[in-house]
């Protein structure tokens, strides 16, 4: 992929990338996760089917801030890399909204708040919420309805 190739299909998601890693990760820390996304992205992007730039892209920022959380992580509790990764933006950085849906958005499993973030917060369409979580658009529609219950029931305990 030349220099020029690489900046017409990418250069537009600087933004998104971004945002999506500030929700999730240490101010400090976004531009060197967001350099590595997108050194990953010049080494592989000519494999990235026309169109599906952004979606790709967040789900090489979901395995980058994975890989980020696991490391630091360890570095305070060698038993807390063995569990799953949760990188869906944390109740912290949701409460500067709304203190009522940040206790809620904290109590949902973490595969809830990744799809919500995903649509709602990141504004991905279904396909494209599945392409970035590599799963199909009916998973992803199931998981947001189940989703969004349990926010809808979350919040309703809150109040």
């Amino acid at each position: 992929m030349s220099p020029d190739d690489f900046t017409q299909r990418f250069d537009g998601a600087r933004a998104p990338i971004s945002k999506f890693l500030y929700r999730r990760v240490d101010a400090n820390d976004v531009d060197d996760l967001a350099a590595d996304i997108f050194d990953i992205a010049w080494r592989r992007g000519a494999a990235v089917t026309v169109g599906e730039e952004l979606p790709w892209l967040y789900r090489v920022a979901t395995n980058i801030i994975a890989n980020y959380r696991r490391k630091n992580a360890r570095a305070k509790n060698f038993l807390s890399a063995l569990m799953a990764p949760d990188t869906s933006p944390s109740a912290e950085s949701i409460a500067v909204a709304d203190i009522a849906l940040a206790d809620a958005w904290g109590r949902l499993p973490a595969t809830s708040r990744q799809i919500l973030a995903l649509t709602a917060i990141d504004g991905l369409s279904i396909t494209q919420a599945a392409q970035s979580l590599d799963i199909t658009a009916n998973a992803v529609s199931v998981r947001l309805n189940r989703a969004r219950q349990q926010l809808r029931v979350a919040l309703a305990e809150t109040a």
